[in-house]
């Protein structure tokens, strides 16, 4: 009963539950006094000494009984009982809020401080970083990730393996594999992306409903499969050492993707920088492979699979950065993985500072925030309340049935933590954000049985989270839509699709933006693939076609000097060669002296060795000549 009567009498005066009680015994000790019935000298003695005993169980409401009970404690000891117990409950709410470093949490009414943001200061101006004023193809930007040097590395190692594997019993017709087999194989991969089949020797059937001239026009079902079957990314006897060290920390789990996997980062960060926002989230490859560092992810779309980590541009979908989780490993490391996956991603000398990073739940903590700010690099994202740093304290926390809109939020170590309820409570930390600027969101909400949309208050940091997070989300969505990823057995195989996804999409996304700077609309992604899968089939003909020799045009005919054989002038070919010949023929195009006999025919040997159509050596052959 005590204890209801301070509790109300607190919450009509506003004082604590200690002032209260010494109200109420106040109250009591009056109303004895005016009976005669007030404590004696010895009892306040009693009282006395009864509270400078430190009591360290808090008060137990006693069970009524009936007032012959012997057992009952005196009046002086229960009273004395609940004043120490509220004290200490008291006492252990200032140490708790103290230890936290803030009050309270505040209300949207409550103003906030302008937090300070690092300048933006890109290393370089943020989008393509090719010649915006040449004409690039789709084939050219595709060859910024899958390099000539690269494509002649993968070439030999495949055309290796294929002999290993015809050497150990594989029974498959092999030749060796040239440079326009491997475009052609390329043009077929991307093909089986617009081209949804059962599997993929269906490409090649001739009777209705598949029956597709392409494929089968340009390159045969067997000399396919073949290709497929040989295919490898690395060096074979680098493989067989590598094996060798299984087990032991040299042993290098990627060794077999290394080449193509090395080459298409590098690529992606040098053809491109990201805007102001970049965002960071985990990504799946599927794969049901039985290999040691395969994941499970229930929550992922794509549940079983290779597991990476990308950085994406948020406004594009760029994928900037990526690197393959190889699972656990046996060494101890200081930081857990998501700070070092973090750290890994943020090439701080290329990406420069004041970029602003969004993560999720996954990555968020305080610690990496802070290390972030140290970096000259804002950060925002989703936070779970059991991270090391997180605000304890309940102090006018956001109730369990607060209203849709409604918010509270704290500023920690530099660090502003967010609670807004939506459909659910969200939990939100920032380096950068105001907590509130009096900003508005439309959501469904039901009144009076009909949906209709109304403006919801939300904080500035839950609004540019849902705007920017979606970076590595946006780049999936394109990587999915015609992916080229095919069933195999080999992991490293997987890897090889999934490269040519990405070197595609980022490509169609400098594509893009090339052509809005010029003006132009941009075409699909669709459109684009069908445009480079043209052309890798067209340019092994192209390249072909320019190595043959040149002829020589009409105008190089051999003339006479004055049109008769009684003019010479020396020779330049002679001449370069170290002796002195005079002939009375010239070259037309060239205008220089060149000898034509059986036994010697400068005329051929200048044209094939100098190559004087456009060539600056002809131009001193020839001011020597006059």
């Amino acid at each position: 009963l005590a204890k209801i009567t301070s509790s109300a009498m607190a919450q009509q005066k506003k004082m604590s539950d200690v002032e209260a009680l010494e109200e109420i015994f106040k109250s009591d000790s009056e109303l004895k006094d005016s009976s005669d019935s007030c404590w004696d000298s010895e009892e306040e003695e009693d009282l006395d000494k009864a509270e400078r005993i430190d009591l360290d169980e808090e008060y137990v409401p006693p069970v009524h009984q009936p007032s012959a009970w012997r057992g009952r404690a005196p009046a002086t000891k229960r009273k004395t009982t609940m004043l120490k117990a509220a004290r200490k409950r008291q006492k252990a709410s200032t140490l708790e809020q103290h230890h936290q470093g803030q009050d309270v949490w505040h209300t949207a009414e409550e103003p906030d401080m302008e937090p300070e943001c690092p300048r933006f200061s890109p290393s370089k101006t943020p989008g393509p970083q090719i010649d915006a004023t040449r004409t690039w193809s789709p084939l050219n930007l595709f060859k910024l990730f899958f390099s000539a040097t690269t494509i002649q590395q993968i070439i030999n190692n495949t055309n290796k393996n294929a002999e290993r594997l015809v050497s150990a019993g594989k029974n498959f017709k092999w030749s060796p594999l040239t440079e326009k087999d491997f475009y052609t194989f390329l043009a077929i991969i991307i093909f089986s992306g617009l081209v949804n089949v059962p599997s993929k020797p269906d490409l090649w059937r001739t009777k209705w409903p598949y029956n597709f001239p392409f494929p089968r026009s340009s390159m045969a079902r067997d000399r396919f499969e073949a290709i497929s079957w040989s295919l490898h990314l690395s060096d074979i006897k680098e493989d067989e050492d590598n094996e060798k060290k299984r087990g032991t920390p040299g042993y290098d789990r990627l060794l077999k993707v290394r080449p193509l996997y090395d080459q298409i980062r590098v690529a992606c960060k040098s053809a491109f920088q990201p805007s102001k926002e970049i965002c960071i989230d985990e990504r799946m490859v599927a794969s049901k492979a039985q290999i040691t560092f395969k994941e499970f992810m229930k929550d992922k779309p794509t549940r079983f699979g290779y597991k990476l980590y990308a950085l994406a541009d948020s406004r594009t979908g760029y994928t900037w950065n990526f690197f393959i989780y190889q699972g656990k490993s046996a060494i101890v490391r200081e930081e857990d993985l998501s700070t070092k996956s973090v750290m890994d991603l943020l090439d701080f000398p290329l990406l420069g500072k004041g970029y602003h990073l969004y993560v999720d739940n996954f990555y968020t903590s305080p610690y990496l925030f802070q290390k972030l700010v140290s970096n000259h690099t804002a950060a925002c994202g989703t936070i779970r309340q059991n991270r090391v740093g997180f605000p304890k304290t309940t102090e006018n926390n956001l109730p369990k049935n607060a209203l849709r809109g409604e918010m509270r939020w704290m500023r920690k170590d530099g660090l502003l933590f967010v609670r807004w309820k939506d459909t659910k409570e969200l939990t939100i930390c920032s380096t950068f954000h105001r907590a509130f600027s009096g900003q508005t969101v439309q959501r469904r909400v039901k009144e009076a049985g009909q949906w209709v949309l109304k403006d919801i208050t939300v904080p500035d940091s839950v609004k540019d989270y849902n705007q920017f997070m979606g970076g590595v989300d946006l780049s999936n969505a394109l990587l999915q839509d015609y992916s080229v990823r095919n069933k195999t057995m080999k992991w490293y195989k997987t890897f090889f699709y999934h490269f040519i996804d990405i070197s595609v999409v980022n490509s169609f996304i400098l594509f893009k933006m090339l052509a809005i700077k010029r003006g132009e609309i941009p075409i699909s992604q669709r459109h684009f693939r069908e445009k480079l899968m043209e052309e890798l089939i067209q340019a092994p003909k192209a390249a072909a076609a320019s190595a043959q020799p040149r002829a020589f045009p009409e105008c190089s005919i051999p003339r006479f000097f004055g049109g008769t054989a009684d003019k010479r002038r020396t020779c330049v070919w002679c001449k370069k060669n170290g002796s002195v010949k005079k002939t009375p023929l010239y070259c037309p195009k060239c205008e220089v002296a060149l000898c034509l006999l059986p036994g010697r025919n400068c005329f051929e040997d200048y044209h094939k060795n100098l190559k004087c159509i456009g060539d600056t050596d002809s131009i001193s052959h020839r001011n020597v000549t006059r």
